[in-house]
């Protein structure tokens, strides 16, 4: 495990390094200044998830052969195939991020097209479905539509790239809170003892680490689409196979591990839809938007591109926070349906009240000024 972490994460920094540069001149020529999601100065490469994707199917790739045909001591039993279909489906979820990335004229609808088709062959080559919901009384009635279970699994896949994307707002955010649930679904998966599920994750934890490196705190390179859409194709399916292969793991314990991602997009569709306007339309009202403006504002220097660099970085921290509250009941209930669905319920009252306070500029009292 250990020299996965770190090829995975040398890949991960020498591929960041290389690509640091090559996305500037499609964000000059292409992404707008005034966009309402921009919150840096400057056209920053939007190409770390393009990197990230290369270093996973290396180490995957590694997993796979290093001790039938190197014969180095790997005790991770991961075959070619299974290997070289991880690679195609997470190329397939990820491409069209990556090119949104180079051109940034790329529609969402094609896009979410490419997570879907993510999604179907994970279904088609893993048998990838949501076996049952461990809801007295709803069990039985699920098993006996067992199409269900594999529309769950395709929603999951191709829409968790998308929630992960929209919290994918300021330095270290996304990337962080992805690393976080890589770690609780290692310990998870070495819990029940399966190490190639953790092997992967791990090797996603690693090349996301190698990430962070160059993303935080100065902002060199962001992961863009492609990094958001690879840490939710590769997270979604994971976990869901978690749940489909060990018994003990609860289907709630994805859902409260990944309730923060999952929440803010349900939220954002319902503000939008009642304001009237389209749910893929992009604004700067989410969650850590207005931690950004509103309670994210000391800063000590005057030039521009300094102050708002500044504040950039300060929002990430409370954001990792707020995933705390979800990531550390779900590595330490994660067998027990009612304690994970009492905590997501929690979280979920949490973060309304939490967005009401700031809205309200009542939380802002609380947060001492400098001067």
């Amino acid at each position: 495990m250990l020299i996965l972490l770190m090829l995975a994460g040398f890949l991960s920094v020498l591929g960041c390094g290389i690509l640091l540069r090559a996305g500037q001149e499609a964000s000059r020529r292409y992404l707008a200044l005034a966009a309402p999601q921009r919150f840096h100065v400057g056209h920053v490469s939007r190409l770390g998830g393009a990197a990230m994707l290369v270093s996973c199917m290396v180490s995957w790739a590694w997993m796979s052969v290093s001790e039938p045909y190197l014969h180095i001591p790997n005790t991770i039993l991961f075959p070619t195939d299974r290997a070289l279909a991880w690679c195609v489906i997470a190329l397939l979820g990820v491409v069209s991020g990556v090119v949104e990335d180079m051109t940034h004229q790329l529609k969402a609808r094609w896009r979410l097209v490419s997570t879907t088709l993510a999604g179907l062959l994970a279904v088609l080559v893993f048998g990838l479905t949501l076996p049952r919901l461990d809801i007295p009384g709803l069990d039985g009635l699920w098993m006996q539509v067992p199409w269900l279970g594999l529309v769950v699994a395709v929603v999951a896949v191709s829409g968790l790239p998308h929630a992960i994307n929209i919290i994918d707002g300021y330095n270290g955010i996304a990337g962080l809170v992805s690393l976080i649930c890589c770690m609780v679904i290692a310990y998870v998966a070495l819990a029940v003892g399966d190490r190639e599920l953790a092997g992967i994750v791990v090797v996603l934890g690693g090349a996301t680490a190698g990430f962070l490196l160059w993303n935080y705190p100065r902002g060199l390179i962001f992961a863009g689409d492609g990094g958001a859409y690879l840490w939710g194709v590769v997270i979604s399916i994971v976990t869901l196979m978690l749940v489909q292969r060990h018994r003990e793991v609860s289907p709630w314990f994805p859902v409260l591990l990944l309730v923060y991602p999952i929440w803010e997009t349900l939220f954002s569709i319902w503000r939008k839809v009642t304001r009237g306007q389209s749910p893929g339309l992009a604004d700067g009202l989410h969650f850590h938007h207005l931690i950004f403006r509103r309670i994210v504002r000391q800063v000590f220097h005057d030039d521009e591109a300094r102050r708002m660099l500044i504040r950039n970085n300060r929002t990430s921290p409370y954001l990792w926070a707020f995933t705390l509250l979800s990531a550390a009941p779900a590595s330490l209930f994660w067998a027990s349906t009612p304690a994970l669905i009492a905590f997501t319920l929690l979280f979920v009252v949490t973060y309304l009240w939490a967005y009401h306070s700031i809205v309200r500029f009542r939380m802002q009292r609380w947060i001492p000024r400098r001067r």
